[in-house]
């Protein structure tokens, strides 16, 4: 088993004598090849039973890095628990045309923010519309989230959205989907008015920005991009409020790839890593440059500031918590206990804190902080060498 950590450090020099780095891959590089490193800091913990003794170092807290994702996505599900209703939930996907790839390596800040607005448009406009949920002016309760890559880290900009089957009508009743009470609008129809969205988005970039050198800013480039095929693809409905987040959950806080995909670095300088194989879960393994590899990998760090979740309609943060609770009067859904959710996050801060102090060695603990070690001021330039140190988890004796 390899990290990325590692591919960067070990492929990194190559790759960079080549390319240079934007500022938030420099960032994103440094942080994942500091993260758990003495670079960071930390503390040396000691088991006063056993005499056990090891290093513990910080995070680094980049979005970016596959070790640091955990943490953040269990706080996220907590602080999403509240906000869940009582009713099935759907799944879609709105997915850009490859055509627009390279207007995002020059405009990606305008890219996302475009791909978010007209994503929400249409979903908005879709659950307004009496003939989908049966009211005039309904508002639905939705979450989006932005990933950019495929399973080989190709470029594949596609918004996930979470929605729950209904609205919230102006007179403040649930009104359910015209059709079923699990379904909420046919892809087609979605497809054709999210295309026209973001096309007369385009166009207007295309009119404001004349000095912009990009194919699909010309007009030629935009009749390409609609005629082609716009795709949207929702799922079967998904269950209650513990399955809408368990399902939410896996597309939150991910990165492009995490460490338990990548199987080894050869000594060729290449990075196995497997993909998905099929629908049914099954897996195969890919062997890439690795200066491809990191080529690939830097194509989905974020521009400096980029919201990848945001919520709309009844869970937009300007009236979220009114209208969530006319939507849990009219479901009849009482409302969750602010005492039962505080001691759902002070489990979970204590179920973290005993995983770092309970002694590995002997199972007692717990364990004390003995000797702290100070970050580096400033961490290591992309391609150098990681500062030296005990590892974290390795003993150095008794205190």
């Amino acid at each position: 088993m390899a990290t990325l950590a590692e591919v960067l450090q070990r492929c990194g020099p190559a790759y960079l004598r080549e390319h240079p780095l934007s500022t938030p891959q420099a960032k994103a590089w440094r942080g994942i090849c500091a993260c758990h490193t003495p670079a960071l800091g930390g503390q040396r913990l000691a088991c006063p039973h056993c005499g056990h003794s090891h290093w513990h170092y910080h995070s680094c807290r980049n979005r970016h890095c596959p070790q640091c994702g955990a943490r953040a996505k269990d706080a996220w599900l907590q602080g999403r628990l509240a906000e869940v209703l009582n009713v099935p939930y759907a799944h879609l996907v709105f997915t850009l045309p490859h055509q627009l790839h390279s207007l995002y390596r020059t405009q990606p800040r305008w890219v996302i923010d475009t791909l978010f607005a007209c994503t929400a448009r249409t979903l908005n406009a879709f659950a307004a519309n009496p003939r989908w949920m049966g009211v005039a002016g309904g508002q639905g309760a939705f979450s989006l989230v932005l990933h950019t890559w495929g399973q080989d880290l190709r470029q594949h900009l596609h918004l996930h959205a979470v929605m729950a089957c209904g609205v919230l009508s102006p007179e403040g009743r649930w009104a359910l989907p015209s059709r079923k009470p699990d379904f909420l609008f046919p892809v087609h129809a979605l497809s054709s008015v999210f295309r026209a969205h973001f096309m007369a988005a385009l166009k207007g970039l295309a009119t404001s920005a004349a000095t912009l050198d990009d194919p699909s800013l010309a007009p030629e480039g935009r009749r390409a991009l609609y005629r082609h095929h716009w795709v949207v693809y929702a799922k079967t409905p998904l269950g209650g409020p513990a399955q809408v987040l368990d399902y939410l959950s896996r597309y939150t806080h991910r990165t492009a790839i995490g460490n338990e995909r990548i199987k080894a670095i050869t000594n060729k300088g290449e990075v196995v890593f497997s993909v998905r194989a099929n629908a049914h879960g099954g897996k195969r393994q890919v062997t890439m440059a690795g200066e491809e590899f990191i080529r690939r990998f830097l194509l989905h760090v974020l521009p400096t500031g980029i919201q990848r979740i945001r919520h709309y309609g009844v869970l937009a943060n300007g009236c979220k918590k009114t209208q969530l609770a006319r939507a849990r009067q009219a479901l009849n859904q009482p409302a969750p206990s602010p005492a039962a959710q505080e001691a759902a996050q002070a489990f979970m801060a204590r179920v973290a804190r005993i995983d770092v102090l309970t002694c590995p060695q002997c199972q007692h603990g717990p364990l004390r902080v003995v000797e702290r070690l100070s970050g580096a001021k400033r961490l290591p330039l992309p391609g150098a060498a990681v500062p030296t140190f005990p590892a974290a988890g390795q003993a150095r004796g008794p205190p």
